[in-house]
């Protein structure tokens, strides 16, 4: 298909994070340990809750699918970014691109959606904590895991044909580091201001709905433990509780500023900044956030090591 003298599917060009800065490697270098650590990390993570007992737990299950919705997040776009850095190439195909821009709407749907029903177990534990084994069943994590997952494909089989079948007739240079929504439309040679009020409703509903059940969720916990005689159980609650709202404000704010904020609020510059944030830094924050505050995966971490230490002295002897 033909517009003007431009392939409706030829290629696009990123023009990355490494353009603008000084220190190109150096950068390169700094994102790359993050995507390491964040794949380890989080692989990590997936590994204790599968083979330590004490964390086969709702909870637990539930920071798995964050763990390994991370993973296949910031392997989304991390890995072609620093190819491409290495190999000094910035196309990107129409199809990688809308396979990219896809997977991309329905990992961050996804996570949105399972950030807040994950809210609703700590609720649930916390105020309701008799009825937890009830309300928190085999079958209701499987229910939170599932709708979660269908949310964020939903979002990505809806949004993704629509924004790719507009005609981009003019620059075919993406502004950005990867296939990002509003990145995209300013190439568009048609009005898309139709579109983006749409897009613009639904990222308010994905995003201020949720945030505004986990607020008033956080303010229920917050008020039964304030309730709590046991110091020790107050303790336990708050951090577990501050963790969790801690990802979400870092997830959902940086979420917010790119879609709900409107486009004459930032620059180019700002949007990948902040979109770097939300797609690199937050994936290896998560799981270092949640084991770092939390006593039993930090057990379950120091249990691993110790057998893996006992069992190499034995090998060595």
């Amino acid at each position: 298909m033909e517009w003007g003298n431009y392939s409706m599917y030829a290629d696009f060009f990123l023009l990355g994070l490494f353009s603008n800065t000084r220190f190109p490697w150096l950068l390169f270098a700094l994102i790359l340990l993050v995507f390491v650590i964040s794949i380890a990390s989080n692989t990590i993570m997936i590994i204790l809750i599968q083979v330590d007992s004490v964390l086969h737990m709702p909870m637990y299950f539930l920071l798995s699918q964050l763990s390994l919705m991370d993973i296949l997040y910031i392997s989304t776009i991390v890995p072609k970014m620093l190819v491409d850095q290495v190999l000094g190439h910035t196309a990107i195909s129409f199809a990688a691109c809308t396979a990219q821009h896809f997977l991309y709407l329905t990992l961050a749907g996804a996570e949105f959606f399972l950030l807040g029903l994950m809210t609703y177990d700590r609720y649930v534990a916390i105020c309701h904590p008799l009825h937890y084994p009830i309300l928190m069943s085999r079958k209701v994590c499987l229910l939170i895991v599932v709708a979660a997952w269908l949310g964020g494909s939903i979002d990505g089989f809806l949004l993704t044909p629509v924004t790719m079948q507009f005609p981009f007739c003019a620059s075919r240079e993406i502004n950005h580091f990867f296939c990002e929504v509003p990145a995209l439309l300013k190439l568009s040679c048609m009005d898309t201001s139709a579109y983006e009020t749409v897009m613009y409703v639904c990222c308010i509903l994905m995003l201020l709905i949720p945030f505004s059940v986990i607020s008033a969720s956080s303010t229920r916990i917050l008020i039964t433990v304030y309730r709590m005689t046991e110091a020790e159980g107050r303790k336990k609650a708050v951090a577990t509780c501050s963790s969790h709202m801690v990802i979400v404000c870092l997830f959902y704010g940086a979420a917010m500023y790119t879609y709900v904020l409107p486009h004459s609020y930032h620059t180019p510059e700002q949007d990948k900044t902040v979109s770097a944030f939300y797609t690199i830094l937050t994936p290896m924050l998560n799981p270092l956030i949640y084991s770092l505050r939390n006593k039993d995966v930090t057990r379950a971490l120091q249990k691993a090591l110790g057998r893996c230490f006992s069992s190499g002295r034995l090998n060595a002897f």
